[in-house]
């Protein structure tokens, strides 16, 4: 009889202590080496990442640098990740051309291949385990020189400073093996240590150089912006107000709250709930409208007011179109009915009592520590200047880290609860995890995602299952940067990916985490996206030729330069201005000043848009073609800006001036 209750005991008390105290040591290894592939791969200056497995956070860190910066020790970072990486291409990327040569002749002379010859990027200090310190960064012209530490024993058993050659070239620092063995190389002055006046004892300090290399590396308590994972915070606040009785629920009308609110059409208007806001199912076509509040002075409520111009593509509630205006709407009802400010109440609802302390409302708020967007402009990575978009409110504003989103994902994993706080209750978190407009699954399921049984939204989340488990996830995205959150409540997991570069690596790192955390077949998704990102850049090439092909050749516009002069109006947008500067004319969105573009003549009366630096979205050619009525004058302006975010075929500018 004893015996039976000592076993009983055993798998009451002592089997679920062993389960919970799993070591997640090896898991989080592969985890590890992976992003840093993935990080090599795509060329991604800095990520971070955090997980979250039975309400402990058993993984964070973050990669690479916050902004990405023109210096050997930038390009030297970037070398080490690309070497533990095992990414031949990404290593080539920081050679100079000379130092290419060498590695073929190199390759030549001991039959080896030129992937085997610069596997370790032609300098021991990569054979350590992390990025090692460097110091001592000096350039004069076009050669520079860094100190980086090896642990490699020197001739005294002694650690010693690798001084690493690097010359300028195609606008960034490159590593000169090559100049240094041609001798063409300049060094730019002694380093640091044969300076040390050959003391025996070689300093294994950071200096005040190495200190400011270290603050610009990426950690867990980075801010990133996180754009539209904002929005599951607005519903949280929604949720919060309801529990409070302060919102009758999801289904009261929009029009109780925002009296003044209106849509295109009377009957939406009078019958769109709070319900319909924050699950994208209003009838308007996904990002319809978005040109009205991205980089625009306009404010919230002007915005707001403007939305009744947009016209719905489908039957109100008939499917899903994703809608940033909509929630919008939904932080407005959050102001309305708190009494307080979008960014007040969320801090002092959830995350003051969260202790996510770092968490901002606003750019303006970010005071150090973060990171700086970046994405390719001519081919090239290029750093941005920080988005202000505080007229978003509810649907984009947040800026968080890694360390921050962990205790976000405790709250919502224990159903509203965290460390003995409700903040939302139980029945709130079902509602927003419940499904309220169907997505169709992947066109492709066989090939990206086999397994996929159901896709949807429910209340600031989308909903979907990966291999046979259901998934809580939402992602974000501005210029230059590229989050995810993500959940399994199955499996009590949690997991956020912030990146400041504009790639499909969230996407990447979530089904590599979800992979390995299921136990589930090894599937290499970093290389299909690979592959899948060439065959699109082929397929882009493809198409650019057939649209230079059908451009046609001698050509004239039908009238003189001044005559396309003048203001073409949108009652949804407002003004677009055309003007002569310099003999050219110049395109300027009156109400995004940052939206200006010169026009070159393209065939007739179409010109090719070339946006100014002051644009950062990243957008492929376009063109604007004028209409001429009888009388001979331009009468309206046609935007034909490709692109998967902006919708310029909305603005219907006719003339006006």
């Amino acid at each position: 009889m004893k015996r039976k209750i000592y076993s009983i005991l055993f798998i009451l008390f002592v089997l679920p202590a062993f389960v919970f105290a799993q070591d997640y040591t090896e898991k989080l290894k592969e985890i590890d080496a992976y992003a840093q592939k993935v990080q090599a791969d795509w060329n991604i200056p800095g990520l971070a990442i955090a997980i979250v497995k039975d309400d402990k956070v058993i993984f964070q860190k973050g990669y690479g640098v916050k902004k990405l910066e023109s210096s050997p020790s930038a390009t030297y970072a970037r070398l080490f990740a690309a070497v533990k990486a095992k990414n031949s291409e990404a290593i080539k990327r920081e050679m100079s051309a000379e130092t290419h040569k060498f590695a073929e002749f190199v390759a030549g002379q001991q039959k080896k291949t030129i992937e085997e010859v610069i596997s370790n990027g032609f300098t021991a200090t990569t054979f350590s385990a992390t990025l090692p310190q460097m110091r001592d960064e000096r350039t004069k012209d076009n050669f520079g020189a860094l100190e980086v530490y090896s642990e490699d024993k020197g001739k005294n058993g002694q650690p010693v400073w690798e001084d690493l050659p690097f010359v300028f070239e195609n606008g960034d620092w490159k590593l000169a093996v090559g100049e240094m063995f041609k001798g063409t190389y300049e060094k730019p002055g002694v380093g640091q240590s044969i300076r040390e006046e050959q003391s025996k004892t070689i300093s294994n300090k950071t200096d005040t150089n190495n200190q400011s290399k270290e603050s610009n590396r990426v950690d867990e308590n980075t801010l990133f912006a996180i754009a539209s994972n904002s929005k599951a915070f607005t519903t949280a606040s929604l949720a919060i107000l309801i529990d409070e009785g302060k919102i009758g629920g999801w289904d009261d009308k929009v029009s109780k709250y925002l009296p003044e609110f209106q849509m295109y059409n009377p009957y939406v208007t009078s019958e769109m709930t709070i319900r319909d806001l924050v699950s994208h199912r209003s009838g308007l076509d996904t990002f319809s409208g978005d040109l009205l509040w991205y980089d625009t002075t306009y404010s919230a409520d002007e915005i707001l007011r403007r939305v009744r111009y947009l016209k719905p593509v489908r039957g109100f509630r008939a499917g899903y179109g994703y809608q940033n205006l909509m929630f919008l709407a939904a932080g407005r009802i959050v102001e309305k009915v708190s009494g307080k400010s979008w960014s007040a109440f969320v801090k002092e609802q959830i995350l003051t009592p969260l202790g996510m302390n770092r968490t901002t409302t606003s750019v303006k708020d970010l005071k150090d520590n973060f990171a700086m967007p970046h994405n390719e402009s001519g081919g090239k990575l290029r750093a941005l200047p920080l988005g202000n978009i505080d007229n978003s409110i509810g649907l984009a504003g947040l800026n968080s880290s890694v360390a921050d989103v962990a205790k976000w994902l405790r709250l919502q994993l224990g159903r509203g609860t965290f460390e003995g706080k409700q903040i939302f209750s139980k029945e709130r978190s079902g509602e927003m995890w419940q499904q309220n407009i169907f997505i169709p699954v992947n066109p492709n399921p066989a090939k990206e995602a086999p397994t996929q049984m159901f896709n949807g939204y429910g209340l600031g989340w989308f909903l979907n299952d990966f291999r046979g488990k259901k998934v809580v996830s939402h992602t974000g995205g501005l210029d230059g940067m590229i989050t995810q959150t993500a959940m399994m409540p199955q499996e009590n997991l949690g997991l956020v990916v912030l990146t400041n570069s504009e790639t499909g690596a969230i996407g990447i790192l979530r089904n590599k985490i979800f992979d390995v955390f299921t136990d589930s077949p090894k599937r290499d998704w970093n290389a299909e996206a690979l592959e899948r990102a060439k065959q699109g850049k082929m397929r882009e090439e493809e198409e650019n030729k057939k649209v230079d092909a059908s451009r046609v050749q001698n050509t004239k516009p039908s009238l003189m330069s001044k005559d396309y002069a003048g203001t073409y109006s949108s009652q949804m947008y407002g003004d677009v201005t055309i003007k002569e500067e310099n003999g050219k004319l110049v395109l300027r969105m009156i109400p995004s000043p940052n939206f200006v573009a010169d026009l070159e003549h393209w065939h007739y009366d179409t010109f090719q848009i070339k946006w100014r630096s002051s644009v950062n979205y990243n957008f492929p050619r376009g063109w604007v073609t004028f209409t001429i009525d009888g009388a001979g004058k331009t009468d309206q302006l046609k935007i034909n800006q490709p692109n998967n975010d902006f919708w310029f075929y909305e603005l219907d500018l006719k003339r006006s001036k």
